[in-house]
């Protein structure tokens, strides 16, 4: 009867299911940022890309030899 008595006493299983649940709701929480977030963040970084490719496109090809020595 002693095991009994002690496996109803004992809490850490129901303390490592607290933790579990907290993660799993942690969890939840950043995907659903991540995919309300997900569309303005990718057409953030398009816009970026695409003013950096009408920026680089306006940079001469320069008159270098293309060795990278420098100078």
């Amino acid at each position: 009867m002693n095991i009994f008595a002690r496996f109803a006493q004992d809490e850490s299983g129901a303390t490592a299911i607290e933790y579990g649940l907290i993660a799993a709701l942690i969890s939840v929480g950043i995907i659903l940022a991540a995919t309300a977030l997900g569309g303005s963040l990718g057409n953030l970084f398009n816009g970026i890309a695409g003013k950096l490719t009408t920026e680089t496109g306006k940079i001469g090809t320069g008159t270098g030899t293309g060795t990278g020595t420098g100078g």
